[in-house]
C-alpha cells in the first residue's frame, strides 16, 4: 500500500474528531492590535455549536503600526517593504499566538487549527478600481506558512481569495458565520459589525432575502481624526463626539458619493473612505476650519447615518432587535444616534446571543476554518458556495 502523506493523514484525523480546538486570529484596518480567539467547535454548517474558550487582543507596538501604514491602502507602496512585511508579520502573529497559548495554560500540539485572516493591506473591488479588464480583488499579508512552522500548528489563511475567485467581492465574509451562528426562527435580526468599515448581515426569521453588504465607513475615519488631533487611538465611549456639533453640510457631503446608492450587496475600504475624502469634503462645504471636536462629530455622524439610511431604505421588514459587535458597539454617540433615528428596534450587542462582541470577526473566521476542515460548501441566496482557505502545514 503506498505511503500516505502526513500532514494529509493529520488532517483527516482532525476531520474525524467529534470536537476541534481552533484558534481564530483578525487584525482589522484599525491595526490596533491581533484578536485572538479560542474556539471549540462540533458539527458544521447548521449544525455548527462552539464554545469561546478564550479571548485576548495583544496590541501591536507602535513602531510596527506604522510599518504597516507604509503599504496600507496604498495605491502605490515599497513593494520591497510589502514583501518584507509579508514574512514580519506572518512570524510576528505566530509569536503572538505562542504568547497567548502561554498566558492561557494551552500546548501547541493541544490546537487542531489557526485560522488566520491575515493584515488587509489593499481592497479593490472592480466597483473601486474602475477598470474593466480586471476582476474585483483583494490583498491580505501574512504569510500563513510562518505561522505554521513558528508554532507547530496547521494554518488556514486567505479567505477572502475564494470568494472572489467564484464571483464574489471577498467581503463581507461575516455572512457565513452570521447566518449559522445568529440567525432565530422567530425574529427578524441584524448583525451590525462596526470596525475600521461597517457591514451588516440582515437575518430575516424567514430565512429568505438575506443581507449581506459593507456600509461605509465604521471607525477609520474617527479613528484617524482622533488620532490626528487628540493624540488618542479612538474615540472613547464617543466623548470627543458628544463635545462638539455635528456640521451638517460637511455630513451631507460626506454622504453624497455614489457608493451609497449603489445596490447591495457592495464591499469598500479605507482605500475610498480615507483622510483624504474627509479632507476634500470639507474644503467643497467651507469647513476646514471647524474645531477638531466638531470634525469627530460630523465622522461619527457619518458612520451612523450610512448605517441608518441603509436600513431604512433597503431593509423589507420590522426588525425585532439590532445587535452589536466591534469597537463602534463601545461608541455612546454612535449608539445614542441609532437608537434616536430608528425608533421602536431593540439595540443590544451579540454577547445576548452568544457572540462575544469584541470576539466576534476572530470566532467567524475559525468558523470559517472549520468549515473548510469538515464542512460542504452553503448556498445562501445568491452568495458563492464555497469552502474558504488555504492550508499551511508546519512541515
Amino acid at each position: 500500500m503506498p505511503a500516505f502523506n502526513t500532514n494529509l493523514s493529520r488532517l483527516f484525523t482532525i476531520a474525524q474528531k467529534p470536537e476541534r480546538l481552533i484558534i481564530g486570529l483578525m487584525s482589522g484596518t484599525s491595526l490596533d492590535g491581533l484578536d485572538i480567539a479560542l474556539c471549540r467547535f462540533t458539527g458544521h454548517g447548521f449544525n455548527t455549536r462552539f464554545t469561546l474558550l478564550e479571548f485576548i487582543t495583544l496590541p501591536y507596538e507602535e513602531t510596527f503600526r506604522q510599518e504597516i501604514k507604509q503599504v496600507f491602502a496604498r495605491q502605490q507602496a515599497s513593494l520591497e517593504k510589502v514583501c518584507l512585511l509579508n514574512a514580519q508579520i506572518g512570524r510576528l502573529h505566530a509569536s503572538l499566538v505562542l504568547q497567548a497559548l502561554n498566558q492561557w495554560g494551552y500546548q501547541p500540539q493541544q490546537i487542531d487549527a489557526i485560522a488566520s485572516h491575515g493584515q488587509t493591506i489593499y481592497h479593490a473591488p472592480q466597483r473601486l478600481h474602475s477598470q474593466a479588464d480586471y476582476p474585483n480583488a483583494t490583498l491580505q499579508i501574512g504569510d500563513a506558512d510562518h505561522l505554521a512552522v513558528q508554532t507547530g500548528i496547521i494554518t488556514i489563511s486567505d479567505f477572502r481569495q475564494k470568494h472572489i475567485a467564484a464571483g464574489g467581492e471577498g467581503a463581507p465574509l461575516a455572512l457565513y458565520g452570521d447566518v449559522l451562528l445568529g440567525s432565530h426562527p422567530a425574529e427578524n435580526r441584524i448583525l451590525l459589525n462596526i470596525g475600521g468599515i461597517a457591514n451588516l448581515t440582515y437575518l430575516p426569521a424567514d430565512a429568505r432575502n438575506i443581507i449581506c453588504t459593507d456600509l461605509g465607513p465604521g471607525n477609520t475615519l474617527i479613528d484617524a481624526a482622533c488620532q490626528t488631533y487628540f493624540n488618542q487611538p479612538y474615540d472613547d465611549g464617543g466623548r470627543i463626539a458628544f463635545s462638539g456639533q455635528v456640521h451638517q453640510s460637511l455630513l451631507n457631503k460626506l454622504l453624497s458619493h455614489p457608493f451609497f446608492q449603489q445596490p447591495a450587496p457592495k464591499t469598500t475600504g479605507p482605500e475610498l473612505f480615507s483622510q483624504a475624502y474627509v479632507e476634500q469634503a470639507q474644503q467643497k462645504v467651507n469647513a476646514t476650519n471647524i474645531s477638531p471636536q466638531d470634525l469627530v462629530s460630523a465622522l461619527s455622524a457619518f458612520t451612523a447615518e450610512a448605517i441608518v439610511r441603509f436600513i431604512r431604505n433597503h431593509i423589507p421588514a420590522p426588525i425585532h432587535r439590532l445587535l452589536l459587535s466591534g469597537g463602534g458597539a463601545k461608541n455612546e454617540f454612535i449608539q445614542h444616534y441609532l437608537q434616536q433615528h430608528l425608533p421602536g428596534i431593540a439595540l443590544d450587542n451579540t454577547d445576548s446571543i452568544g457572540i462575544d462582541a469584541d470576539a466576534k470577526e476572530a470566532i467567524l473566521f475559525a468558523l470559517l476554518a472549520n468549515e473548510a476542515l469538515v464542512g460542504e460548501p452553503i448556498t445562501i441566496g445568491s452568495n458563492p458556495a464555497v469552502l474558504m482557505g488555504k492550508f499551511s502545514f508546519p512541515a
